[in-house]
């Protein structure tokens, strides 16, 4: 059976704010413990409204005191942002306080605008390649001490006998490629890049992984949007407005502090060139219900060769939200709390 896992983004709904967005998260990661998904990570966004997760590791912490079992992890927090000194020191202190439970996924984008990667890298005068970050990464993680490192002898504390799991996110084949050579899983973001390039991507990582201390065998991830509900057309509904988000956002530059209701949207004009716009991007969700959608994902899991699919809920609503994920945990038929896993 496929692994079933969620990415949340901390989305504000419209009427909504950041301090119940977050809130909201908080209550799905508790019912996704409950219902049987694997794992639930977070974002790291800066200013980019309608997205309030913007620290990972302190949303984890508290996700992590709140769940059972679930392993919780980031979706992924930006290297090229920070020291992966601090990096590694931050999900060493969170795997010594809940181990065998957290995922470093790690980004190569700065999760920001060009203003906002100004303000996170003020400062900061040596360049590290991101290649050169990872390694880095991997070496404080695993506690290596190679002779020759910039920094012998040091290493990141606490001082533990377990790792956090290390995934590289990737949305091309140079995620893939570095994935490989480095030991590390793969997670892909289709919900970004749903071209052909993400199953060459991941036969690629395949066919060229390194086994490492951490990871003996390959193991990948693909992330897609989904959009559930009852019928099909409640569905549909609802997917419109993650149709006219990603629409204003990505391609007109027009960002909203909050996630619009499909009420807000329904008398929009839009021009031909938007639609299709629309319908590309349509590539990157699912929209159905549960069993439709199961036989997508099952769909998609086959054609990536994929170990686990990371399920992004994002539609308008904390309550379709979370039906969403109620309906898709009873059509895989996951194991739910209290049952064996």
């Amino acid at each position: 059976m496929i692994s079933l896992s969620i990415l949340d983004y901390s989305p504000v709904d419209e009427g909504s704010n950041d301090r119940t967005a977050l809130q909201q998260t908080a209550e799905l990661a508790r019912a996704a413990d409950r219902l049987g998904y694997h794992r639930f990570w977070v974002s790291e966004h800066h200013y980019l409204p309608p997205l309030a997760g913007s620290n990972p590791e302190l949303l984890m912490m508290h996700l992590a005191d709140q769940t059972d079992r679930i392993r919780i992890g980031s979706g992924g927090v930006m290297l090229p942002n920070y020291s992966a000194y601090k990096i590694a020191e931050n999900f060493r202190m969170l795997e010594a306080l809940h181990p065998g439970r957290i995922d470093l996924g790690a980004g190569r984008a700065a999760g920001a605008g060009r203003i906002g990667k100004q303000a996170l890298n003020e400062g900061r005068t040596e360049a590290v390649s991101y290649e050169q970050q990872l390694i880095d990464l991997i070496r404080y993680l695993n506690d290596e001490e190679p002779a020759d490192h910039r920094f012998p002898g040091l290493k990141a504390t606490p001082i533990i006998d377990t790792q956090p799991e290390l995934w590289m996110l990737g949305t091309g084949r140079g995620g893939a490629e570095l994935a490989a050579a480095h030991g590390i899983g793969l997670a892909f973001a289709h919900f970004i890049n749903s071209s052909s390039i993400g199953i060459a991507a991941m036969q690629q990582y395949r066919a060229n992984f390194r086994p490492s201390a951490s990871l003996p065998a390959p193991r990948g991830i693909v992330g897609i949007f989904v959009t559930v509900a009852d019928t099909e057309e409640q569905a549909e509904q609802l997917a419109r407005s993650w149709d006219h988000w990603l629409l204003m956002s990505e391609n007109k530059g027009q960002r909203r502090s909050s996630f619009p209701a499909p009420a807000t949207i329904q008398s929009y004009d839009y021009t031909i060139g938007d639609l299709e716009v629309i319908a590309r991007n349509r590539r990157r969700m699912m929209v159905g219900t549960a069993d439709s959608v199961r036989e997508g994902i099952e769909a998609l899991a086959a054609d990536y060769g994929a170990d686990e699919v990371l399920l992004l809920p994002l539609m308008y609503g904390f309550a379709n939200r979370m039906r969403a994920i109620e309906q898709l945990a009873a059509a895989f038929g996951l194991p739910q709390a209290g049952q064996p896993l």
